[in-house]
Order: structure tokens, then C-alpha cells, then sequence
């Protein structure tokens, strides 16, 4: 079995910065983590392949820097790490990027062998599109199950995999065939700490590195900046309240208190409410 993970590289949230021109996050300076949603799915790739047998790829596009959450990641036990680096991919929306990655992973097919599965995080913490995952699914003409809380049975025979999917309404029970893209939910497994032996492995392993041109891309019109429609038209943080919070002393009546105090701070709500409710 191969499994494929797709993590990113991604800005410490505390800590970031938007290019005053181009509205893109800037990334030089400030520090740097995997995209936490994405370690949920490393970890649940490497139960499967704990308990299947196989390989487990991570692959990420972004700057050479992007090595060391690779690195990290072999740390935890990934068997083979694939950086998509190249000047061409900066800047790129979720359409470019859904668009190199999948790419990437048709070489991956290539080289390594086809996946059987492609996982990804939920969502990035710097983007917060919940886009990628199915755009890759799309471009590669996989089945996808989003929102996935637990992996509940794999049949590699069957070539079927069933999952519990998180919804509004509750938890759904699906199942589908191999291959497929699934995307993880956050606090749905704990990541390992990592043996002292792949602790080594990754600090002599070699990472695989592809160009755009090395990774197969035939479009560079379709990459990065040129490559993504999306504009952002204005970056701002939202003005602080001048208004403080109210403290209301409920005492044994608190529904009671609150309405009091709604009413005394909006005079006329009162009178609103009931000439709509003469109104019906």
C-alpha cells in the first residue's frame, strides 16, 4: 500500500505578516510550522501503514525552506519525503496550488508507485479555504471524504474504505473505493512522538526535490501568481471595540436580569417587539 500526505509549511499565526501591495502573507522572518490540521493526517497515514504494511510519501510545495517540516515529518516515521520547489509556485491561490500538487503526485505515481490513498489536513491555517484537499481530489479524478474523524475499516482486497464523516446533523458512516482523497479533522488522533531511529534516518535522508519542470508541470501559465484568479483586495485586522463588556449582577434570575438589561440598554427594543408581535 502507498499513501500519499500532503502537508504545508506554514507561518506561526501569532506572528504574521500581509505584503502591503500584493496582500500575500510574507513569509521571510518569521517562524514556521507544519499546519497543524496536517499532522492529524500524517499520523493517521502512518497507523494504516503500521497496520497494512506499505509506504507513506509526504509531499509539499513551498520555498527550500519547506525541508525542514519534511524532515520533521520523516522524524515521525513518513518512509520518503518530495519537495515541490521552484520560483514559479509564489503566490499561488488554491486553484494553482491544487493544480502543482497534483502534478506532483501523478510523478509521485511515477516514481514511487500509484497511491491507494492521498490524505491532507481539514484545512491551512493561513489560508482556512478547506480548498485544496478536494481540488486535488478533482484534478486527479479520485473519490474524496471530507471532515473524516476516524478511519473505521480499510479492506485492501475489496479495495473499500469506510470512515465516520463529521456533519452538522451528526456523524455519517460511509464507504467508498480505492483509490481516494481523504481529508482529516482536527483532534481526531495524537502524533506520535518518533522513534530515536527515524529521528536519525531523517537527518541523513535525502530529500526529493522537483522544479516545476522536474515535477511534470506543462503549464507554468497555471502556476503561482499567473496561475491564480483569486485576488485579495484588502487585508486588515478588525478595529478594536471601544465599548467594554457589562457585568450583570443576576443573583437567583439571570434570564430575567439579562432581559432587563437588553431592554434598559436598547429604550426601544421593547416597544419594537411587541408592535411586530400585533403585527402577526
Amino acid at each position: 500500500m502507498h499513501i500519499v500526505v500532503c502537508i504545508k509549511q506554514v507561518p506561526d499565526s501569532a506572528q504574521i505578516r500581509v505584503h502591503p501591495v500584493t496582500n500575500t502573507i510574507m513569509r521571510q522572518g518569521v517562524p514556521t510550522i507544519i499546519n497543524p490540521y496536517d499532522l492529524f493526517a500524517l499520523e493517521a497515514a502512518l497507523e494504516l501503514r503500521d497496520q497494512f504494511g506499505g509506504e507513506v510519501t509526504v509531499l509539499t510545495m513551498g520555498p527550500p525552506s519547506a525541508e525542514d517540516s519534511l524532515r520533521k515529518a520523516l522524524t515521525f516515521g513518513a518512509d520518503r519525503a518530495v519537495l515541490l520547489t521552484d520560483r514559479f509556485f509564489a503566490g499561488a491561490d488554491t486553484l494553482a496550488t491544487t493544480y502543482a500538487l497534483a502534478t506532483a503526485i501523478r510523478k509521485i505515481s511515477t516514481e514511487f508507485g500509484a497511491p491507494d490513498l492521498v490524505f491532507t489536513g481539514k484545512q491551512t491555517i493561513d489560508g482556512d479555504t478547506a480548498q485544496v484537499g478536494p481540488g486535488i481530489a478533482k484534478r486527479l479524478g479520485l473519490l474524496q471524504l471530507t471532515y473524516v474523524a476516524r478511519i473505521s475499516a480499510l479492506d485492501l482486497q475489496a479495495r473499500t474504505i469506510d470512515a465516520e464523516r463529521r456533519s452538522e446533523g451528526g456523524v455519517q458512516l460511509l464507504r467508498t473505493r480505492l483509490p481516494c482523497l481523504v481529508t482529516m479533522l482536527e483532534a481526531t488522533n495524537q502524533i506520535r512522538r518518533g522513534a530515536m531511529a527515524d529521528a536519525l534516518r531523517a537527518a541523513r535522508a535525502s530529500i526529493v526535490k522537483w522544479s516545476a519542470q522536474e515535477a511534470g508541470v506543462e503549464d507554468i501559465s497555471k502556476c503561482g501568481l499567473r496561475g491564480s484568479p483569486t485576488i485579495v483586495k484588502r487585508v486588515f485586522a478588525p478595529a478594536a471595540r471601544s465599548e467594554k463588556a457589562a457585568l450583570i449582577e443576576a443573583g437567583e434570575q439571570p434570564a430575567e436580569a439579562l432581559i432587563d438589561a437588553i431592554f434598559k440598554r436598547q429604550p426601544t427594543l421593547e416597544t419594537e417587539l411587541a408592535a411586530l408581535a400585533r403585527g402577526y
